[in-house]
């Protein structure tokens, strides 16, 4: 959220100076210091390209480890920003180079998407019929694994079990009427977080039992 990544002492930014921690609860877990003092390159990279979609991720690892080699243990968000900085040869226009590390490590501490697929399934359980899941989502990550969720969840299927006279009735799904929207030029311009928003919202079936054929 913005209250986390706005104050410095959570280690979210790399626009302000901080501890490098970046949980999202901080009395549990390991801080991304501690992780990188002892993660091997190929795993910090595997996790820079996979969580961050970054294409130097190869080339920001081996900056982290001859860093630590000289220097010992990195502990500040100021620290690790200039290290990716000068492994990053291009920069996307408008974008900090160290935006996809950050995420990536943030993501990966935190356990980022296998919450999102718990909760998601969750919703599932709890939601009443005629209920809307609604999920803003802010990266790609993110947002595909939502997408294919309600996908899943909303896509007809026929169940071929079904007397003849029923076979071409497509089984009740539990989600319908997905919708996605992004957010206008207005918004974006009120609140430039917003920017890489995708808001994906679908409707709660009946479920199976409760319809009448």
């Amino acid at each position: 959220s913005s209250p986390q990544i706005d104050t410095p002492e959570r280690g979210f930014s790399f626009r302000h100076d901080g501890p490098l921690d970046m949980r999202m609860d901080t009395t549990r877990g390991v801080s991304v210091a501690d992780w990188l003092a002892t993660a091997k390159t190929e795993h910090i990279a595997e996790v820079i390209r996979d969580y961050g979609e970054e294409r130097f991720a190869t080339q920001i690892a081996k900056a982290i480890d001859a860093r630590r080699q000289e220097r010992g243990a990195i502990t500040s968000t100021a620290e690790l920003a200039s290290i990716v900085a000068g492994a990053v040869k291009t920069r996307e226009p408008g974008k900090d180079p160290a935006t996809r590390t950050f995420q990536a490590f943030r993501i990966y501490i935190n356990a980022e998407l296998e919450e999102l697929r718990q909760a998601l399934e969750s919703a599932l359980t709890v939601l009443k019929p005629e209920g809307r899941l609604a999920v803003i989502t802010f990266h790609s990550l993110e947002d595909r694994i939502v997408k294919q969720f309600m996908v899943q969840h909303s896509r007809e299927v026929f169940d071929r079990r079904l007397p003849a006279a029923f076979a071409q009735a497509p089984v009740p799904m539990p989600l319908r009427d997905v919708v996605r929207l992004r957010p206008s030029s207005d918004e974006v311009q009120q609140n430039p977080r917003a920017r890489s928003a995708i808001l994906r919202v679908a409707v709660r079936n009946m479920p199976r039992s409760e319809v009448r054929v």
